[in-house]
């Protein structure tokens, strides 16, 4: 069995060597494993709290997905994607606020660091506190339920989101009687390396003092790296590798012996400026292929999309089936089914003709149907089924309540998928207007077809 991990990147900066060694390079690991599920997504919502610069958000979103591929994320293994791509999680967000108490948010760190920042200054408690701060922890509830991820990776600052996402999931699960939200658990990163930045404090772009991962090339990493502090040893004086920067970084890259040799050679009193052209070095050795890599695909912006869009095609095949369940079991229900619901409960006249479907055995002895709507237009046509009972199957779990919400958009067609698979398609439409209008009487005969059941 897979375990489902979900990991966040907030779309506010440029990728630099601390993120790639302490968050970017383990995930990529990770992903790697048979027993995980992996999701990574692009937190473009959760960016719009810390940053209002349009252009920064534009430009980082693209620098990140390309950095994560870069870095040897595979596409085809993993669920890649941009959270502002999937109109379920704002939707699953609302569903969320609805039962979440206001008290439970008070408490959340960031809001108390916000408030108590404030007070401590003599202002009003909530000054230059936006909605979207206070309510960041039920977004991120949203995102990790709407996939019902098992695990998600946090350092221990960020526990307290996953205890309130389990808080929320619990609230709904409990008012609506059903066990719709698996509880996710913090996969805590007790491991994670944190590099030392220019300055000998933590690598971070709060400090000012990072060394970039892939911006400027090769030149602007060497330049970088010949800044950072050090001493005032001289050549041929031992220099202190544990209290070393250089030493820190040098192991984050190297083998065991590579880092005992670079570790003799300062005890040895080897020149600052020679230890810091030794670290480039070694660093540029795995940069290099990333960056040729990272380069190529910050050229066609256009191949980004594109995996993003089937990132997130991939991620809606779960979400949408998951919104819909959640609408029929607070009753935001089709109109259509709960006016064929009353009629027939209501003893009403002999029904309209419903739509149907047809099986049929093509020349190679496989199984397919259609589905025609009451009036005997051809709404649907099935891929081929090895078995007939397959076959019948998928057609029992289109007369479920929620299958219309399994429908996707193509160009100039619809297509219908389940448990991540296309199952059945629409014929060609002329254009997006005829493909619109054809959903929407798709989407009423599944309905139909589900207040039968």
């Amino acid at each position: 069995m897979q375990t489902r991990v979900l990991t966040g990147i907030t779309t506010t900066g440029t990728p630099h060597l601390g993120n790639y060694v302490g968050a970017i390079r383990p995930a990529v690991a990770a992903s790697r494993r048979a027993d995980v599920d992996a999701f990574y997504f692009m937190a473009d919502y959760h960016a719009l709290i810390k940053s209002d610069d349009p252009a920064r958000i534009e430009r980082s979103r693209l620098e990140i997905a390309a950095t994560w591929l870069a870095a040897g994320l595979d596409p085809s293994r993993v669920t890649f994607y941009r959270q502002s791509d999937i109109p379920e999680i704002p939707e699953l967000c609302w569903l969320l606020t609805c039962v979440t108490a206001k008290g439970l948010l008070n408490r959340a760190h960031a809001y108390k660091a916000a408030v108590d920042k404030n007070v401590e200054a003599g202002e009003d408690a909530d000054a230059g506190v936006t909605a979207g701060l206070y309510m960041y922890p039920v977004l991120m509830a949203a995102d990790i339920l709407a996939f019902n991820a098992h695990q998600v990776p946090v350092g221990r600052d960020q526990i307290q989101h996953i205890e309130m996402a389990r808080d929320m999931a619990q609230r709904f699960n409990h008012i609506y009687g059903r066990e719709f939200f698996v509880l996710p658990e913090a996969l805590i990163e007790e491991q994670v390396a944190t590099l030392p930045g220019l300055d000998g404090r933590k690598m971070s772009k709060s400090y000012d003092n990072t060394v970039p991962l892939f911006a400027g090339g090769a030149k602007q990493l060497r330049e970088a790296i010949m800044r950072i502090v050090t001493d005032s040893r001289l050549p041929g004086e031992p220099k202190d590798p544990d209290s070393s920067s250089l030493y820190t970084l040098f192991r984050a890259f190297a083998s065991e012996g590579e880092s005992k040799a670079f570790h003799q050679a300062l005890l040895d009193g080897i020149g600052w400026g020679d230890a810091k052209q030794v670290l480039y070095e070694r660093i540029e050795a795995d940069v290099a292929p990333m960056r040729e890599r990272y380069d190529s695909l910050m050229a066609q912006p256009q191949q980004i999309e594109q995996i993003l869009q089937e990132g997130a095609r991939k991620a809606r095949a779960i979400a949408v089936p998951k919104l819909a369940e959640l609408r029929d079991a607070i009753g935001l229900r089709s109109a259509s089914t709960s006016s064929t619901v009353s009629a027939k409960s209501a003893g009403s006249a002999k029904a309209d003709k419903l739509p149907r479907f047809a099986s049929f055995r093509d020349g190679d002895g496989s199984f397919r149907f259609r589905l025609f709507s009451a009036e005997g237009e051809e709404l649907l046509l099935s891929v081929s089924f090895a078995d007939p009972k397959l076959a019948g199957g998928v057609q029992k779990r289109l007369r479920q309540p929620g299958a219309s919400a399994s429908l996707l958009r193509l160009p100039r067609s619809i297509e219908l998928r389940l448990d991540d698979a296309a199952v059945a398609a629409s014929p060609e439409y002329p254009d997006e207007q005829a493909r619109d209008e054809a959903l929407a009487r798709l989407s009423e005969a599944l309905d139909r077809l589900a207040a039968q059941e």
